[in-house]
């Protein structure tokens, strides 16, 4: 009995040693992609838009994460990646992305984690957060307020631009989706349905909270607006633009610090 108990847990252990891909299926029989690295605290990242888990591979903020004895989980958004890309307009509707976060780490048997977003994936944690108590420190990266309109024109833009109707500030953004074989139908429907979460209630949450951006990072408004509606923030500028903030040492040595 002993022995076979020692190998299950020899077994465990190798299968979060090092980056393998996992699977389960969500709420609605989609499959979502993850990784499942570490021990210790749980680190949920998640991935912005164009992306995918393996944004964050080679980023120094995993590789410190796992040095500093964090366990790190790392997901492909539905639509993304190697998770599944439904096509029809109900599969993401009503925050299914939000959910698939929550089922994921459920799934985990988490009982408490930390967790980061970049760009869009902060949109999409900042509405987890909302729902979700288990999460006792949260980093939104790469984002301003704007995301809290409905009708916000950066979103409709890129919404339009995924559905054929591209302009020149997103015509490369198509053609760089088109280059690395990524689901257009899917992104244009990620931006369609993606998670808005008013000012209401963002001012609700008790979440101790980093916002973190470039220095030279105006793509989704001023992070200074985000860190002002929140109760327990922080706001840290680093150098760096929208593009490779996430991937400086900067970026990990703020992040580790908060945390």
């Amino acid at each position: 009995m002993y022995r076979i108990l020692s190998i299950s847990v020899i077994l465990m252990v190798s299968a979060r040693g090092y980056s393998q891909t996992n699977f389960f299926k969500s709420f609605d029989g989609t499959e979502i992609t993850y990784t499942d690295e570490g021990f210790g605290k749980a680190v949920l990242l998640v991935h912005g838009f164009l992306g995918s888990g393996k944004s964050w591979e080679k980023t120094p903020l995993k590789k410190d994460l796992l040095e500093k004895g964090y366990r790190v989980v790392v997901p492909d958004l539905r639509g993304n990646g190697s998770s599944g890309k439904p096509k029809e307009d109900s599969a993401y509707k009503d925050n299914a992305e939000v959910k698939d976060l929550k089922e994921l780490m459920s799934h985990l048997n988490t009982k408490e984690y930390y967790a980061v977003g970049y760009s869009r994936g902060s949109i999409v944690l900042a509405n987890l957060l909302t729902k979700e108590p288990r999460i006792k420190k949260a980093v939104l990266g790469g984002m301003g307020l704007e995301f809290t309109n409905p009708d916000w024109d950066r979103r409709i833009m890129f919404m339009e631009a995924f559905a054929g109707n591209t302009t020149d500030e997103t015509k490369g953004a198509v053609e760089y989706a088109q280059s690395v074989g990524a689901d257009l139908r899917s992104l244009h429907l990620q931006q369609k349905h993606q998670p808005v979460t008013s000012i209401e209630e963002l001012q609700k949450i008790s979440t101790k909270i980093l916002v973190i951006a470039g220095d030279k990072d105006s793509d989704n408004g001023n992070p200074q607006s985000l860190h002002e509606v929140f109760k327990k923030s922080k706001l840290v500028l680093i150098p760096g633009n929208h593009s490779d903030t996430y991937k400086t040492a900067e970026f990990s040595k703020a992040i580790l610090s908060f945390l």
